[in-house]
């Protein structure tokens, strides 16, 4: 119970963050905002005050912000928004139609800042949350603290209390990005730079595949875990999420490269799971270790959820950008008849994804 209710938390404040940014966006740029509502399938309970619906539904997975007007059902084939170079609408004896506070009313760097506003809150969350992780418990310095015996690392020369710098031409600043880095190589030979006694060098290291493990290894065991100075905080923070970036955008690369395999992705079923696990992990040490864990893993997911919808496919924020750049490019909209229709599509293809991914988790749970 205590699991499910960590990942029900976990998962809501991720998604209220994204709705709350387009909301707040929205309502700032004059955007009359329908219903805003938290969870997906029937309604348990809602009210609705100054002209917006809230509403908390009983599937714990997603929400919306909505906004008048955005589906294009004020239309019939004209289009009467303003055109982005500020132009009058196609069809002007139509315009009385369009209330003030319709979603395509609103100009193309209103709208823009409104989709853009729910990632980017994502993105400020998890930062949020990193200083509260690193303001508690520190950051994993990139200094090696053990080396695996007969390993890689130590035959490439590298000793405890080396600060690794670069790893190829990436910069390191945290040491779960040498680990990323290792498990994702593929046994591919890596250029590591590191400080030892305040002089630079490089050492080449080719990871080897642990079938205990079953991923690839350096053979650098651990890092430091270390308080920084108050003001630290906040680059530390930054690089937190950084790497959450980094390491999301790489993942997606790989799996459209192929060099990830649908074992690899993780959907709610999935999420919960890992919820899970990390929670009875971190029991034994304590409420405070359990807490700052919860929070690593929301401020990962809130990284992945904001670069997520950034991605430019139809139905996310990103396909929706994208439509407003091509009207920024061409000085007039495209029709909202057939937006929406690609944006229909799109969704049509999300739910597939979505149910696809949902039976691999629990394939899992039983494998």
């Amino acid at each position: 119970m205590a699991t499910f209710i960590s990942f029900i938390i976990i998962f809501g404040l991720l998604v209220l963050a994204h709705e709350l940014g387009h909301y707040l966006l929205g309502k700032k740029n004059g955007i009359t905002v329908t219903e805003f509502f938290i969870g997906m399938g029937p309604t348990l309970f809602s009210f609705t005050k100054g002209g917006t619906k809230f509403s908390l539904k009983l599937f714990p997975i997603g929400g919306a912000c909505l906004f008048e007007g955005e589906t294009g059902n004020t239309f019939e084939k004209e289009d009467n928004r303003p055109a982005a170079d500020g132009s009058k609408s196609l069809d002007e004896e139509r315009a009385p139609e369009i209330s003030e506070g319709s979603f395509l009313k609103a100009s193309v760097g209103a709208r823009f800042s409104t989709i853009l506003a729910g990632p980017v809150f994502n993105f400020l969350l998890a930062y949020l949350i990193g200083l509260i992780i690193i303001g508690n418990a520190g950051i994993d310095l990139p200094i090696i603290m053990n080396i695996t015996p007969g390993g890689q690392a130590e035959a490439a020369g590298l000793m405890p209390g080396d600060v690794i710098k670069k790893i190829n031409n990436e910069k390191i600043n945290v040491f779960r990005q040498i680990l990323f880095i290792s498990h994702t190589s593929r046994g591919e030979t890596l250029r590591v730079t590191y400080e030892r006694d305040g002089i630079l060098d490089t050492a080449v290291i080719t990871p080897v595949y642990s079938e205990e493990f079953g991923r690839y290894l350096l053979g650098i065991n651990a890092g430091q875990y270390t308080k920084t100075g108050s003001l630290s905080v906040f680059r530390n923070a930054y690089y937190e999420v950084k790497f959450g970036m980094t390491s999301t955008l790489k993942s997606l690369r790989m799996l459209v490269q192929g060099r990830l395999t649908k074992d690899d992705v993780a959907g709610p079923v999935g999420m919960a799971t890992i919820v899970g696990e990390t929670f009875e992990a971190a029991k034994p040490h304590g409420t405070s270790v359990v807490l700052l864990s919860m929070l690593n893993i929301a401020m990962i997911l809130s990284v992945n959820l904001g670069i997520i919808n950034l991605l430019p496919l139809p139905a996310l924020d990103g396909g929706r950008l994208v439509f407003i750049i091509i009207e920024m490019i061409r000085g007039k909209p495209i029709a909202p008849e057939k937006e929406g229709l690609v944006h229909l599509a799109g969704m049509i293809a999300l739910m597939v994804l979505m149910v696809f991914i949902l039976f691999n988790d629990i394939s899992r749970l039983f494998s």
